[in-house]
């Protein structure tokens, strides 16, 4: 499983044996069953996670008990909730998995002692935020600018796992239309 952190993080920074298990050190590994939350509304938030198995999902609850997703995460994909991380208050997200899963859990503590002591480090983790950030932008726009099929056609073509592991329940929530909608954009020809 360390290969798999290994490599994500390779993507951006080239690292020596000594420096991947230093940093694979502060990484603790969990496996997660479905319904098994690893932040829940109203608790402080103190990790990250980071997907090797499975798809996890993070989302609100309204005043009406209707979920809003906000994200999936996919393996090789980061999540928790960073407004509760970073301020250190409580959590407005519930994130769990969607199907049985695996992550490496990291702190914030950990990874603050990381990015303070490997300037490679902090500049992955910067690049990592950066893409974030810019993912996060394009989602907003996305519901802004298109309309429920222009959503529905652009997530199958970026993530046509998603289609496999996650009940269209809950793809109709991300997009933020009905159920019944996501069957019609669903049947309807392209």
């Amino acid at each position: 499983m360390k290969e798999l952190l290994r490599a994500h993080f390779e993507k951006i920074i080239d690292l020596t044996d000594s420096e991947f298990e230093y940093i694979s050190n502060h990484f603790k590994h969990k496996k997660i069953i479905k319904h098994q939350f690893l932040v829940q509304e109203g608790e402080i938030v103190k990790n990250e996670f980071f997907v090797v198995k499975g798809c996890l999902k993070s989302y609100m609850v309204d005043s009406d008990n209707k979920m809003h997703v906000l994200q999936f995460a996919l393996p090789d994909w980061w999540i928790t909730d960073y407004h509760a991380l970073y301020r250190q208050i409580p959590s407005s997200l519930y994130i769990d998995p969607v199907e049985s899963a695996e992550v490496f859990v990291i702190s914030l503590q950990d990874k603050e002692k990381l990015c303070e002591e490997m300037h490679k480090v902090e500049h992955f983790f910067r690049k990592k935020t950066n893409l974030g950030y810019v993912g996060l932008q394009q989602r907003v726009l996305g519901l802004i600018k298109t309309d429920a099929r222009d959503r529905y056609e652009q997530l199958i073509k970026q993530y046509p796992a998603l289609f496999q592991m996650v009940p269209k329940q809950l793809i109709a929530s991300y997009l933020g239309v009905t159920r019944e909608t996501l069957s019609r954009l669903y049947k309807a020809p392209k």
